[in-house]
Order: structure tokens, then sequence, then C-alpha cells
């Protein structure tokens, strides 16, 4: 192996880490602006409310594994490339904003999907609707659209950032 080929697979792990690392996320928050910007419009245009949840909930549980999945992946590729690449000092440096911003939503993901919806998100949101059926939908659109909102703009950071911008 001639020394062009060592230096192309010298780093290969860190290349398939990102890979992997930029599908998740792709999954992940296509996942989740699908369901905000397709799925809960969609559900809030129903006449029934009681449908509405149904609906709403059948949906978003079938995404919510895949989720769990794809966010486990994109913590476990993060934490692996900063480790692989000694980049753990960008944490100190406030011009490497966009790396607490992308720890802070998958932060905040994994919070919502692994403790609060399990504990008591996911009751609390029934226990709404079944009290307030008309406006249940746009309970949960709200934080949809703020997740995604900030999601959106970290990936635009952090794809930024990480190209020296």
């Amino acid at each position: 192996m001639n020394r062009t080929e060592r230096r192309r697979y010298r780093n290969l792990d860190v290349t398939i880490a990102r890979a992997l690392h930029i599908l998740a996320v792709v999954h992940w928050i296509g996942g989740v602006s699908m369901v905000t910007a397709v799925i809960l419009p969609a559900v809030a245009r129903l006449k029934e409310p009681k449908r509405r949840i149904t609906l709403f909930e059948r949906a978003e549980g079938r995404f919510a594994g895949q989720t769990k999945i794809f966010v486990t992946l994109a913590g476990a590729t993060g934490v692996y490339m900063t480790h692989r690449l000694g980049a753990w000092d960008r944490f100190l440096d406030s011009g490497y904003w966009w790396m607490h911003a992308m720890v802070l939503v998958l932060t905040v993901f994994t919070v919502a999907l692994f403790v609060a919806e399990p504990l008591f998100l996911h009751a609390w949101s029934l226990r709404k609707a079944k009290r307030l059926p008309d406006s249940a939908i746009a309970l949960v659109q709200r934080p949809h659209w703020a997740l995604l909102s900030v999601s959106l703009v970290t990936i635009c950071a952090a794809v930024l950032g990480a190209h020296g911008m």
C-alpha cells in the first residue's frame, strides 16, 4: 500500500462514522419534518376530534421507535467522532457554538423520547386530548414546530461550521 492509499484509509472509521451520523440526522429530522409539516396538519383537518388523536398516535407511534434508534445512532457517532478526532476542546471554544447546539438538540430529543414521553408526557397529552379535544392537535403542533425549527437552524449551522465558516 502506498502513502496515498494509507492516508485514505487512516481516517476511514471517521468517514464511516460521519456518513452514519448524517444518515441518522437525515432520517430523524426528516421524520420530525414529515410529522410536523404533513401528518399533523392533515390530522388537524379531520372532523372528529377522537379520530385525530387516534390517527396521530398511530402515525407518530410508528415513527417513535425509529426515532429512538436514529437519535441514539446520531449521539453515538457524534461522541465517537469527537473522541477519535480529539475534538473535546472545541466545547471550550465559543467559535464552535454549533457543536453545543447539536448536543442541545440531541439532549432535548433524548430526554423527550426516553424520559418525558414514557414517564408522563404521553399520559398528560392523552388527558389533555380527552378534556380539550378540539385544541389537542394544536397543543402538539407548537412544540413540534419549535423543535423542527431549532433542529433545522442547528443543521445549517453545523454544516457551515464543519466547513470552516
